[in-house]
């Protein structure tokens, strides 16, 4: 049986990205390094998922879960950390979280994946990054800078895997109806929904089926795919 290591899948994007894959026939592991009680939840949602805690900016506990995993065929990059807040106000403290968990997690993950993935010459990578990553987010500068590196790192990784038969690819979600955006107001959604042509915001298991497809889709690699109802064209 294939096996997906899903980051950050105790929750919204990265919990449905469980359940797709669960339901595509994979053997799913999920790695969350917060949030006991929103672990527990998943775990009953999701009983026949293995949910592992580790934090992804750790290298030490990235290359111990990975080392522990008999074969990855899949990963997916989704934990991720958000950040509003002016530049001036940021704290060169925040802006290094927000890279650790954003840019240097997505990195220890996809070198201890493609360790297994270039021994068994295929895999695929399915990186998370932003419509943020993509245009810039005024109060986001630190979390767009984070999600346009893994934009640009999913680029570079796409050419270099490619001769080992891995494919690299990201989608970059827009405005998704999950808990990072309870932070705004109904009326601020509503306010943003009016600037997306669909009319609305995106839903955890949309951004999920783009996923699985570009990781079942083995000529596809190098790719930004925007889950984002058309607000970024």
């Amino acid at each position: 049986m294939k096996r997906a290591v899903v980051t950050g899948g105790t929750r919204g994007i990265g919990l449905a990205v469980c359940r797709a894959f669960r339901d595509a026939g994979y053997a799913v592991t999920a790695l969350y390094s917060r949030g006991e009680e929103d672990a527990a939840r998943a775990r009953e949602l999701l009983p026949d998922v293995e949910f592992i805690r580790a934090d992804v900016s750790d290298e030490r506990a990235v290359e111990g879960v990975f080392s522990a995993l008999p074969r990855v065929d899949a990963l997916v990059n989704n934990a991720g950390v958000a950040l509003i807040r002016q530049v001036q106000d940021t704290t060169a403290a925040e802006w290094d979280e927000v890279f650790a968990v954003n840019a240097k997690g997505t990195f220890l993950c996809c070198r201890a994946a493609a360790k297994k993935m270039i021994s068994a010459q295929k895999g695929a990578i399915v990186n998370v990054s932003s419509v943020w990553g993509q245009t810039g987010g005024s109060c986001e500068s630190a979390y767009s800078a984070s999600k346009g590196a893994v934009i640009a790192f999913t680029k570079a990784l796409a050419k270099e895997l490619a001769p080992s038969g891995i494919s690299v690819n990201c989608v970059a979600p827009g405005a998704i109806d999950t808990r990072m955006n309870e932070c705004y107001s109904a009326e601020e959604k509503a306010a943003l929904a009016e600037e997306i042509p669909m009319g609305r915001l995106g839903s955890a298991e949309e951004v999920a089926r783009a996923v699985l497809f570009l990781a079942e889709s083995e000529y596809l690699t190098g790719q930004i795919l925007g889950v984002n109802g058309g607000f970024f064209l």
